[in-house]
């Protein structure tokens, strides 16, 4: 999500209470922002800007999910004042980037339709660059990815405002709000604009390495919004099949960079297009499985696949244990963590196992105390304690393990 969430320990719940101390990083923060702001200028100052606003939308985030609502109307304000406060400024009145987080945070507040007047006023200010402006496409995917998590179902979406704003993007002329429909010969020539647009970009010249990292979200952004377009217009198969020929494409193109003796071939830093890529893909298939009735077999596929190759990837780990919690049968999931911590230094895997076993117990717990109120099962699931007691050990006996003060927080906090 493009910020770390320095300045606050996570909380570890004990009872009611909170451990956790967090005021002094937050002012620590909020001063070396100040600082900064007085030094820098130019183009340094909008992207300190922009990781500014970042951090505030992740502490609106924080908000939302602690359901927080008097902090989280606190917080919203500040953000807000903030984030007006750089768009005043004339370097930053043309900056998307900025737009485009001003319109999330707008949005995550649950100002909507304030949100889409922020998105639509970027969008008539962007000019007509369409596809070949990688902040543009980078707009319109978020506006229309959250577009689409408002629809119950994907029935009728072909005239939602998603697809308008996915239409509107390949047609490079000055962007018009929606008004209520989708004209389908526009459809059908955004679809081959789409096409072609992909086709270009994968079968690129050389670039030089300034342009590298650009050129990477560029690919990922016309990707998602092809996809997306795809998923809206025909249906989920559509939108898998360009996931998969673009990662196969992707990873074509890597292997051909290798033979050429290392040098710089075709697009972009691979692993971290197709890393992004593959998130796309496993986020839309979790969106539809949650709208629709579909088979939770790709997904799982796609999951395991990609973290085999990206075991440090959190949002993926997440995704996983999300999928896996429905299932009773806790062996595949164990097997998967058992392969990945053998074949990987990375630290997440361990985390995300110890936190599998943990939701496990607790729901073994709860299960046994149904009606009983609060009074320890007769039973204790020690089973559970002793497995999860095995990782804590394995886990901070790797290299990298011994030193993660999370880790051991987590240990101690759990044999407490």
């Amino acid at each position: 999500s493009g910020f770390n969430s320095i300045g606050h320990m996570d909380m570890m719940l004990r009872g009611r209470h909170q451990i956790g101390h967090y005021k002094e990083g937050e002012e620590f923060i909020q001063n070396v922002f100040h600082v900064l702001f007085q030094i820098f200028t130019g183009k340094e100052k909008s992207n300190l800007s922009i990781c500014w606003l970042q951090y505030e939308i992740s502490k609106v985030v924080q908000c939302l999910q602690a359901k927080k609502k008097k902090k989280l109307k606190a917080q919203g304000k500040k953000s807000k004042k903030l984030a007006k406060n750089f768009l005043k400024a004339p370097d930053n009145r043309n900056n998307l980037s900025l737009w485009k987080h001003y319109a999330y945070l707008e949005w995550l507040l649950g100002n909507t339709d304030e949100a889409r007047k922020v998105f639509d006023t970027a969008l008539c200010t962007a000019g007509t660059a369409g596809l070949k402006s990688a902040q543009l496409s980078s707009l319109s995917l978020l506006y229309a990815q959250l577009e689409v998590e408002l629809l119950e179902s994907i029935e009728g979406a072909v005239t939602s405002r998603a697809v308008h704003i996915l239409t509107k993007l390949t047609e490079s002329g000055p962007y018009v709000p929606y008004s209520g429909q989708v004209l389908p010969v526009n459809i059908l020539k955004a679809r081959k604009t789409y096409e072609h647009a992909l086709q270009d970009y994968l079968s690129k010249t050389p670039v030089s390495d300034q342009d590298q990292i650009s050129d990477t979200d560029h690919l990922v952004n016309l990707i998602g919004c092809y996809a997306l377009f795809q998923y809206l217009t025909i249906g989920i198969d559509a939108a898998v099949l360009i996931y998969t020929q673009t990662s196969e494409k992707l990873e074509a193109s890597g292997s051909q960079k290798y033979e050429n003796n290392g040098e710089n071939f075709g697009i972009l830093n691979l692993p971290t297009a197709l890393e992004a890529v593959t998130l796309l893909h496993t986020n839309l298939l979790r969106f539809h499985m949650k709208i629709s009735v579909y088979p939770l077999n790709p997904l799982r596929e796609a999951l395991t696949e990609a973290l085999k190759r990206y075991p440090s990837n959190q949002s993926l780990w997440r995704s996983y244990i999300h999928i896996q919690r429905k299932s009773h049968s806790a062996s595949t999931a164990r097997r998967f963590f058992d392969s990945v911590t053998r074949s990987t230094n990375s630290l997440e895997p361990w985390l995300f196992a110890i936190q599998a076993e943990q939701m496990r117990k607790k729901l073994t717990e709860k299960v046994q105390r149904a009606d009983a109120g609060e009074i320890h099962c007769t039973i204790p699931e020690t089973g559970l304690t002793n497995r999860i007691v095995a990782l804590f050990e394995h886990a901070v006996q790797s290299e990298n393990g011994t030193h993660c003060p999370l880790l051991w927080r987590m240990y101690l906090n759990f044999m407490v």
